[in-house]
């Protein structure tokens, strides 16, 4: 049984979802810019002399952003048939995220720090302005990655052997004469640091053989970074002759579940098959 289209869900829905219009992207390319000045305030907030000087100032923008946001994520539930699915897919998840932390922080304080998670939500910006070569080159590093998560997860596990010995051995060599080097764990978190060739310099050896073992352990790390570098490599180059190119992608969201990635010239979703606009 064909369901009944309510005239106001649809209008707000074209506004509020899609971008092929004026009106939805006027109202996109507006919420874009309110996310960034949100994200923008709370960054402000942190530096302690802006804080002193404007922290009402920022505790007002804060909830004025906030009742934005809960506003707008109740009309993107009153205005979708099927509200749960919107709620729980990702980017229902996000905008749901981003207006949780002002509230939390009425109970545990600092917690409006997290509202920086609203950056996500600048992920739409792809879908707004029909970004397709980014959409399709970013589906091939996410099919790559996912391809060579085997690959990873062994080598992974391998580093993780590596530096328990390597930290070990450091132990037994520096431990007797620098007092840096007082337990496993420890020279463990050398063997990371030094071999990811981020060197600190906090830990340092002070013997002879230990700037030896540790000379070796640095130019290891150059081999190190190689390897995952080169699996990935290989399944980008894989996935970028196999994956589905998108050449006609618009920015539509079905009202009953909440998909996207229509072709232009659907009239029907994909996924569920409800029409996807009622004055086709």
């Amino acid at each position: 049984m064909p369901r009944t289209p309510n005239p106001t869900k649809e209008k707000i829905h074209e506004i509020i979802f899609e971008a092929d219009t004026p009106q939805g992207k006027t109202f996109d390319v507006i919420l874009m810019i309110i996310i960034l000045l949100s994200v923008v305030v709370v960054m402000l907030e942190s530096v302690s002399s802006y804080e002193a000087q404007y922290g009402k100032l920022f505790f007002i923008l804060e909830w004025v952003f906030t009742i934005f946001f809960s506003i707008e994520y109740g009309l993107r539930l009153y205005c979708v048939y099927n509200p749960r699915k919107y709620a729980t897919s990702f980017f229902g998840i996000i905008d749901l995220l981003a207006i949780i932390p002002t509230f939390l922080s009425l109970i545990i304080t600092g917690t409006q720090y997290l509202i920086v998670i609203r950056a996500l939500r600048l992920l739409r910006i792809f879908r707004i302005f029909k970004l397709v070569k980014f959409l399709n080159e970013g589906n091939i590093i996410v099919k790559a990655l996912i391809a060579s998560r085997a690959k990873i997860l062994v080598f992974m596990l391998f580093i993780l052997l590596l530096v328990t010995i390597l930290g070990s051995v450091m132990y037994l060599i520096e431990a007797e004469y620098n007092e840096k080097f007082d337990s496993i764990p420890r020279s463990i978190y050398w063997a990371i640091v030094t071999l990811t060739t981020v060197g600190y310099g906090d830990i340092s050896p002070s013997t002879s053989f230990g700037q030896f073992v540790a000379a070796f352990v640095m130019l290891l790390g150059y081999a190190v970074i190689a390897v995952p570098t080169g699996i990935v490599s290989a399944e980008i180059a894989r996935s970028a002759g196999t994956i589905k190119t998108i050449t006609a992608l618009n920015t539509q969201a079905c009202r009953y579940c909440s998909r996207e990635g229509h072709d232009d010239d659907a009239t029907h979703c994909k996924y569920c098959g409800e029409l996807l606009n009622i004055e086709k």
